[in-house]
């Protein structure tokens, strides 16, 4: 058999609400019997201590608490549907919800996935309503049936493999395991979901148990106990996720326990139905361990059946003993989860794997309860046997645990276990990083928010690992919450902040919407000392982005810009440099962005910065752009210095009459609707700050080293031309508005080495090409430079746009958090970014939380809540076949599914149009004069709405 590793779990028992509080009980030997609670039955109706005729002699048995709490909202269930479904299919499908999450996995990410599903289900208690007919409904009707316990766990998470539910009585969950590995190695699936559930809704199998002899008057099972005196009964409901061991250990999944081998048989014809067969259960034993591959000397501890029945019991000794009654340095422990929590039937063998997987996962093995009053009939020693009056701890290295579960009509069940392969060590990982939480609304977060500051405040929690945990597991839901962190104290405190405080998480959360972004690139004048030295410290991908231009541009440069970047001195405003350092900072920007998935939907470059964005976009490769870049500010460099740029506020009309005056000087910007530039020889712009001041209008001379962008750029143009004519030119693959044409560029004007030598001189129109981009209503501007400078000019200039303004690298004051925060932003508005790119490979490894806090306040459980809650149905047209075409048919169904839809939520009936009066409306609106179609405007042919990659298009369900 090739190995089956399990990789996740979730498990709900009596006083254990999930796996941490039942590896707690195990451990303390704690009890989980408790009194029938209220809400159940009354127990003083059913009770009779001699167990007379239709009584119980026992008022105790292990019970969930809130098992009528169900989060439909969650799973996009109407109230009615979830009102009549089987509580047991409710438990089991936020089991499974959580179990995918202990895996490292994302649950809406399985949609449509190759996974298998089988669940053991023994009882079904709540089917017995469906015995008043005058109650039945379409809802009931498919909420009842052990079919539909996996079944609808395949449709709710949109399972594709094969889906199952399996009734061997007691044994059901351990053969539903079983066979759930014989999938994953036949190929059925490559995936699975398994376990079981129990619920007991009514004293019914109770009263069998009682009258049958096989009931504990305190409700208690003894296993191997002298005082052993029948089955207490108990409930839960258990899922593992199943993965081949090698799958697992390829996609770096977490794995608790290896399943190695199992059998399944029948006691076939024996003493009777009902009663076990020592010999079959002997030889489903060896024929797991044949399997595995494993002796019984092997085996260091096993999980028995161990009801607590004298017969039961004695039976199961004398089968175990003919198997491990052999050589070895200790006998094998046996113990029974039973004793913790009742006999939980078609939760039973699940219960006791986990109990098998844990102990392993732990390297030791809880006590049993009992073990200091075994049972001395049943020759422990002789059998090669012992029951733990104490923990066991466990070897390192190869070590195995079995477990066994029994049927009540004979049918059996062994697997055997082995401790999972020792991972490859992990070195604590420094910093943080984005903390993610999702869910289907505000007090979902809130809820969850919480239980991850629990999760982190943990000792040795590793909060980089956190981090990308729940960026790959509990990210993906509509409403979302984001939080940049970098240490663990820092989290524990925000988690718990928002949780709090109701106005904190509405400004940290957001809700998912399609998401469409700008970039902008800045040009010279934004330069400074140790330009973007923050993000070169805290972010990898940034790092590898500007080694990458600094490789292919030194040739160019003649020394290294990274060390130019980060020095201290004042080269970085001589243009020579300024011009290839703004490159380099911009183009590795950009790459990271791309890389972290934060693509845009269009690009605009002020001045030089259109130089990062046309590499950016694919118009010249990286080694061109490095070779123009630094000609270009090479031979600005060489000019005569003496130039003067000012910035004016005013029109571009209202500096025209002057300007026509000063051959000298020339509009080299035009920033926003009163925000221009001009530019040109000292004395010209001299005259033209006067004027200007006198005509009452604000002044401010820029610190250039020459006029660019004015004719005093004319005599580097024929140089310039030169190399460009040596470089190679493609279309952009994604659309740049023009800062010299002021637009966006048509298929027909390329930018080549025409268009760049243009550029030196040309007025920067971004006042025009940023209005010609707003029109394709972007959510979202990120300026893609060293410091916030496009991004003011952008607002003053289009106040009126609601796009949300963000900036990686706002500035010589940037603490590296921006990048991150940036991210977070995004994510919170809808966009899914490439979260792999925010760590260092230490940080990629998953870790397992605690799983999904399902909201409660819904309560179903009595058959009356089914009834009250199934509105009448609206009634639905039946289109004639003869006249309707397969469209109409198609429209039809969705329609009136969606008033069926509607109906289930209690909405009143609507009374649907006919297929013929639809046609008819249709022949009339075709008639009618003056309707002309829809067409596409200019700026959506040019490719403006085009969304980002990652974004969320539509809302989720959850």
């Amino acid at each position: 058999m090739t190995d089956v590793a399990v990789v996740g779990l979730d498990c709900r028992f009596p006083q254990a609400p999930d796996a941490d509080a039942l590896w707690t009980l195990l451990m303390g030997g704690g009890d989980g019997i408790t009194d029938v609670p209220a809400g159940r039955w009354n127990a003083d109706d059913v009770y009779d201590a001699a167990g007379g005729p239709g009584k119980v002699n026992n008022r105790s048995g292990g019970f969930l608490a809130d098992a009528d709490a169900f989060d439909h909202e969650f799973f996009g269930v109407a109230p009615r549907d979830a009102a009549a479904m089987d509580p047991q299919q409710r438990l089991l499908l936020q089991a499974a919800w959580r179990a995918f999450e202990d895996a490292g996995l994302d649950p809406r990410a399985q949609a449509g996935s190759n996974t298998g599903v089988y669940i053991g289900v023994m009882a079904n208690e709540w089917n017995l309503q469906m015995r008043d007919v005058s109650r039945i409904t379409p809802q009931l009707g498919s909420g009842n049936g052990y079919f539909m316990t996996a079944n609808r766990v395949s449709y709710h998470l949109n399972l594709q493999g094969p889906s199952m539910a399996i009734d061997t009585a007691c044994s059901s969950s351990l053969v539903a395991v079983h066979l759930a590995c014989a999938a994953l190695l036949s190929g059925d699936c490559d995936q699975a979901l398994a376990g079981g559930v129990n619920l007991t809704l009514t004293p019914t199998v109770n009263v069998f148990y009682t009258q049958a002899g096989l009931s504990a008057p305190d409700g208690r099972c003894k296993p191997f106990s002298g005082t052993a005196d029948g089955i207490g009964r108990g409930e839960g409901v258990a899922v593992l996720v199943l993965r081949r061991l090698e799958d697992a250990q390829a996609e770096g999944l977490p794995i608790y326990a290896v399943i190695k081998g199992s059998a399944v048989n029948n006691d076939g014809r024996s003493n009777g139905i009902t009663a076990p067969n020592r010999w079959a259960q002997q030889q489903v034993v060896q024929t797991a361990y044949r399997r595995a591959g494993v002796t019984p000397a092997q085996v260091a501890f096993l999980e028995a059946h161990g009801t607590g029945t004298v017969l039961g019991d004695m039976i199961e000794i004398k089968a175990l003993g003919h198997v491990h009654a052999v050589s070895r340095p200790q006998p094998c422990a046996i113990g029974s989860i039973k004793g913790n929590l009742g006999h939980t039937e078609g939760a039973a063998g699940v219960a006791g794997l986990i109990k098998v997987a844990l102990s392993l996962h732990h390297r030791v093995v809880p006590p049993s309860r009992y073990a200091e009053d075994a049972n001395p009939r049943l020759r422990l020693a002789d059998n090669g046997l012992r029951i733990l009056s104490e923990p066991m701890t466990l070897p390192g290295g190869d070590v195995h645990g079995a477990v066994s579960s029994f049927g009540l009509g004979g049918t059996n069940a062994h697997m055997l276990l082995a401790a999972a392969p020792a991972p490859d060590p992990a070195a604590p990982t420094a910093g943080g990083g984005v903390l993610t939480l999702s869910s289907n609304n505000r007090d979902g977060l809130a809820r969850n928010a919480a239980v991850l500051a629990d999760d982190l405040a943990r000792p040795g929690a590793d909060l980089g690992r956190a981090c990308w945990t729940t960026n790959t597991v509990k990210a993906s839901g509509r409403h979302r919450l984001a939080l940049t962190v970098h240490d663990r104290d820092e989290a524990v405190a925000a988690l718990r902040a928002v949780a709090d405080d109701e106005d904190l998480l509405a400004s940290l959360s957001g809700a998912t919407r399609p998401v469409s972004i700008g970039w902008f690139f800045t040009g010279q004048g934004a330069q400074y000392p140790r330009m973007s030295r923050a993000l070169h410290e805290h972010h990898g991908g940034y790092r590898r982005a500007l080694s990458d231009v600094d490789e292919r541009m030194t040739p160019h440069l003649g020394r290294s810009v990274r060390e130019m970047l980060f020095d201290a001195g004042d080269d970085i405003h001589r243009t020579e440099f300024a011009q290839p350092a703004l490159f380099a900072v911009e183009y590795a920007l950009a790459r990271t962005l791309g890389e972290l998935g934060i693509e845009p939907a269009w690009l605009v470059g002020h001045s030089v910065g259109e130089y990062a964005a046309a590499a950016h976009a694919g118009v010249f490769d990286l080694d061109d752009a490095c070779r123009l870049i630094v000609a270009r500010g090479r031979l600005m460099q060489q000019l005569p210095a003496g130039g003067t740029m000012l910035a004016v506020r005013a029109t571009p009309d209202e500096v025209a009459d002057l300007l026509a005056g000063e051959p000298g000087a020339a509009l080299a910007a035009v920033n926003g609707p009163r925000d221009v530039v001009l530019s040109g020889a000292a004395d010209a712009l001299e005259r033209l700050a006067a004027a200007l001041t006198v005509a009452g209008l604000r002044v401010r001379r820029l610190t250039v080293s020459h006029a660019f962008h004015s004719p005093a750029m004319a005599p580097m143009l024929d140089a310039f031309a030169e190399v460009a004519a040596d470089c190679t030119y493609r279309q952009p693959e994604i659309p740049i508005f023009s800062t010299t044409r002021g637009r966006l560029l048509d298929v027909d004007e390329p930018m080549d080495a025409a268009y760049w030598t243009d550029h030196i001189t040309a007025t920067v129109r971004f006042a025009d090409a940023t209005a010609a981009a707003l029109t394709c209503d972007p959510t979202h501007l990120i300026e893609v430079g060293p410091a916030r400078i496009l991004l003011p000019l952008t607002a003053r200039a289009q106040p009126d746009s609601p796009a949300r303004h963000l900036a990686p690298c706002p500035g010589p004051s940037a603490t590296g958090a921006e990048l991150p925060d940036t991210v977070a932003a995004l994510y919170r508005d809808g966009l899914n970014p490439a979260w792999d790119a925010v760590y260092e490979p230490g940080s990629r490894v998953r870790l397992r939380l605690s799983g999904y806090e399902f909201a409660t306040t819904a309560r179903f459980w009595t058959p009356e809540d089914a009834s009250a809650a199934a509105p009448t149905p609206a009634p639905v047209h039946t289109p004639d076949p003869e006249d309707t075409t397969m469209d109409q048919l198609i429209a039809l169904f969705r329609e009136q599914a969606a008033v069926l839809a509607a109906a289930a939520n209690g909405a009143p009936a609507v009374t649907l149009p006919s297929p013929r009066r639809r046609r008819r409306r249709r022949r009339r609106r075709r008639r009618t004069p003056g309707r002309v179609p829809r067409q596409r405007s200019a700026t959506s042919r040019a490719g403006c709405a085009r969304k980002s990659p990652g974004s969320a298009d539509s809302p989720r369900p959850h």
